[in-house]
Formats: C-alpha cells, sequence, structure tokens
C-alpha cells in the first residue's frame, strides 16, 4: 500500500507554468493566401462534441481564427514528438511579435514542408487536415473570450463537425481503442507517451 504523504513533505512553489500533462495538438488554420498554418499547442480542453483552445491573441492562429472561423484539431501520436518539435519555435507570424523574437521563433510559411507531415483536404472546412496524426476533427469556431486575469490570452470554442480516426485504432466503428492510442502528451515542457494501462472508470463502454 502507498504510504500517506505527510504534510511535511507537501512545499508551496511558484512554477513558472502550469502544464501539467495535457495532449498536444496541431491546430490547423487558414492563412490569408488559403494556405495552410499549423500551429502547436497544448491547452485544451473537450466536453462532448465542442472543444476549448487556449492561445495567444498574438498567435497566427488566432489572426486566422478571427478572419476565417474554422480549423482542424488534429491530434499527434507519441511517435510523432520529433516532427511537432520541428516547429515549436517557428511561427506564421510577420513581423514576429518581440516576445516571440527574444525567444529564438523565426518565420516560416510553409511549416507542412519543415515538419515533414502530409496536407490533406478537409471535408466540412477549408483548412487541411494532418494526413500523420491519427486524430483529425474539423471544427467550427463558436466563441473567442479574453482571459480575464491575462487579456492577451484567449479561449476559442469550437465545435466539431466531422471526425477523420486512422483505421487502426477504431473499435467497434464508433469508439477510439485506448489501448491503441497514444496521444503525444506535454509534461512540464518534455514530451512523453503513455504508459501501461492501470484501470479504466465505471462509465467506460470498451
Amino acid at each position: 500500500m502507498k504510504e500517506k504523504i505527510s504534510e511535511s513533505f507537501i512545499q508551496t512553489i511558484y512554477p513558472k507554468i502550469l502544464y501539467y500533462g495535457t495532449p498536444v495538438l496541431l491546430l490547423t488554420t487558414l492563412n490569408e493566401d488559403n494556405s495552410t498554418n499549423i500551429s502547436p499547442m497544448s491547452s485544451s480542453w473537450a466536453l462532448g462534441y465542442s472543444i476549448v483552445l487556449g492561445m495567444s491573441s498574438t498567435s497566427k492562429a488566432y489572426e486566422n481564427i478571427c478572419r476565417h472561423q474554422e480549423c482542424v484539431i488534429n491530434l499527434p501520436d507519441s511517435s510523432l514528438w520529433t516532427n511537432v518539435e520541428k516547429i515549436a519555435l517557428l511561427t506564421g507570424k510577420k513581423p514576429i511579435p518581440s516576445f516571440k523574437e527574444e525567444m529564438g521563433f523565426q518565420f516560416e510559411k510553409d511549416k507542412f514542408g519543415v515538419s515533414g507531415l502530409t496536407p490533406t483536404l478537409s471535408n466540412l472546412v477549408s483548412p487541411m487536415r494532418i494526413q500523420e496524426c491519427p486524430i483529425q476533427m474539423e471544427a467550427k469556431v463558436v466563441d473567442i473570450r479574453s482571459l480575464k486575469q491575462t487579456p492577451s490570452l484567449v479561449a476559442v470554442e469550437t465545435e466539431v463537425v466531422h471526425v477523420h480516426v486512422h483505421s487502426d485504432i477504431i473499435l467497434r466503428d464508433n469508439y477510439i481503442d485506448p489501448s491503441k492510442w497514444s496521444p503525444l502528451i506535454y509534461n512540464f515542457r518534455h514530451y512523453f507517451g503513455l504508459g501501461e494501462e492501470l484501470g479504466k472508470t465505471s462509465r467506460s463502454e470498451t
């Protein structure tokens, strides 16, 4: 049995970031010339067919979504972490925001070429999907809200309108097989996959 943690071993700290372990997504949005931009992100949550995305209001993704309110939420698996990292310090925004320039960001229009990922046509929205991502969700933007505490950050509410899934992770037609799906996890700025299964909730249908 796991030993109970004593209060004397719990400390108060002030982390610079709070990316405590969330799935990475690659958001594709439409540029003004109808090409597709890719933005790696790690701030999102889903409820039903609504997915809320967290992003900076200075980003190219935000600029694109304000102009053309469609996107594709592409979920890479853990094998694609090097592809994601190749574009982690690239931006489609020009001029580059000063704070990003200080962080070492560089302008790049062709993120598909740099990342080694493949664009493929979507069914109901204009931005391209990413072929290598096992889950690709076409979505429409429903609402955009600035965060009260940090107005430069925004929460973008989207509605998923079409879902594409690689056949090798599908279970009984309309389920994702959790034993075969291994999302790429962003854990305090480190990339992780999943460990072994520990159990399942009483609500699981698989």
